[in-house]
């Protein structure tokens, strides 16, 4: 069973940034979809950034260019890093992983979640 721990979260101010930090322990997917979301207060949880195990990401239009997924395989840590941040983007973030999917802008997609991490930013 896999676990995922969040961390890097905390305040900024707009047009800063700010990394995320998901480590993976216990078994883990030879072929597997990783991806980060978000969710603010009253809103529906949204797909910010994901990556599967051939490589592939992918972001949504509210973060291109302005967030970078990326993940160490070695030491099993999925990374968002966030620049240019806007108030916009206060959300508590999550970190989820599964088997390869089509779709990792899509919470149905994925059934193991970590406990999130607030991002606040203020302008």
């Amino acid at each position: 069973q896999v676990q995922l721990v969040e961390s890097g979260g905390g305040s900024a101010q707009a047009g800063g940034s700010l990394r995320l930090s998901c480590v993976a322990a216990g078994y883990t997917y030879s072929h597997y979809s990783m991806a980060w979301f978000r969710q603010a207060p009253g809103k529906e949880r949204e797909g910010v950034a994901g990556i599967d195990s051939y490589g592939s990401t992918n972001y949504a239009d509210s973060v291109k260019g302005r967030f970078t997924i990326s993940e160490d395989n070695a030491k099993k840590i999925l990374y968002l890093q966030m620049n240019s941040l806007k108030p916009d983007d206060t959300a508590m973030y999550y970190c989820a992983t599964d088997v390869w999917c089509i779709g990792t802008m899509t919470p149905r997609n994925f059934r193991t979640w970590g406990q999130g991490t607030q991002v606040t930013v203020s302008s």
